[in-house]
C-alpha cells in the first residue's frame, strides 16, 4: 500500500498541475507533526486531491459521504488514502470513533463543516459536529481556505491553468470553559471557527459569514506553532 499511495498521490499531483497553478499562502502555519484537524470550505471535489497532495507525505485522512464509495474509481482512491466513509443524515458513531482514533495516532483529519458542497462558492452555515469531534480528540484545529478552482473551465478555454489559492490560518484549540456543551454552545463554537475561515477568504466567498464584525473569539485559544 505504501508504493500504491506514493504512486497515486504523485500521479494525482502531476495530473492536477496541468489544470491548476497551486498558490499556497502561510503554509508554514501547518504543523509538521502531531494530530491536527483541518477544516475548510467545500465547493467541489477537486479541493480534496489538491489538499491531500500538498500535505503529503504527512499522513492524512478525512470524512467522505459513504455513497461516493459506489463509484469504483473514487472507492479505489479513497481506500488508498484511508478516507473514512460517513453516513449523512444520522449520527455515524463508528465514523466518529475511527476519526478520533486516527487523530490520536497523529494523523491529519480533513473535514468540511458545511457538511455538503456549496455550489455558489459562498460559505454556508456550519454544522456543529466538528466541535464534538475536536473536544473528544482534544486535537488542535487550523482553518485552510481555498478559492479559484471554480474558474477552471474559464481558464481552460484560453489554454491557461487556473490559479488555485490555498491559505492557512493560525492553529488553535476550542475551549468551552465551564460551560455545558449544549446544542447552542456547539453552534456558537462552530460559528467562531467559521469566522476564522471567512477571514482567509476574499470577501465574495464569505457568504453566511460575510459580516466579520460579528466574529468573536470567546472559545478560541490560539496555539504557539512551535508548541504543537
Amino acid at each position: 500500500m505504501g508504493f500504491t499511495k506514493w504512486f497515486v498521490t504523485n500521479g494525482c499531483k502531476f495530473g492536477l498541475s496541468f489544470a491548476y497553478r497551486v498558490l499556497k499562502e502561510d503554509w508554514d502555519h501547518v504543523p509538521k507533526k502531531g494530530p491536527l484537524i483541518i477544516f475548510s470550505n467545500h465547493t467541489g471535489m477537486i479541493e480534496v486531491p489538491i489538499m491531500y497532495t500538498q500535505l503529503y507525505p504527512r499522513p492524512v485522512t478525512g470524512l467522505g459521504k459513504a455513497e461516493l464509495w459506489d463509484n469504483w474509481f473514487l472507492s479505489f482512491i479513497f481506500k488508498t488514502w484511508g478516507v473514512i466513509p460517513i453516513k449523512r443524515g444520522a449520527s455515524d458513531l463508528d465514523a466518529m470513533r475511527t476519526a478520533v482514533e486516527a487523530l490520536k495516532a497523529g494523523v491529519i483529519l480533513g473535514i468540511a463543516p458545511e457538511g455538503t458542497r456549496n455550489k455558489t462558492g459562498k460559505l454556508q452555515r456550519a454544522h456543529p459536529g466538528l466541535v464534538v469531534l475536536s473536544q473528544h480528540s482534544q486535537s488542535p484545529l487550523i482553518p485552510i481556505a481555498h478559492w479559484g478552482g471554480e474558474k477552471r473551465k474559464e481558464y481552460a478555454k484560453r489554454w491557461r491553468r487556473a490559479p488555485f489559492h490555498i491559505k492557512a490560518g493560525r492553529p488553535f484549540r476550542l475551549d468551552p470553559g465551564e460551560e455545558r456543551l449544549s446544542k447552542d454552545l456547539r453552534q456558537a463554537m462552530a460559528d467562531e471557527m467559521m469566522y476564522q475561515l471567512a477571514k482567509l477568504l476574499p470577501e465574495e466567498y464569505r457568504g453566511e459569514y460575510s459580516d466579520l464584525s460579528k466574529a468573536s473569539e470567546k472559545y478560541i485559544r490560539y496555539i504557539d506553532e512551535g508548541a504543537i
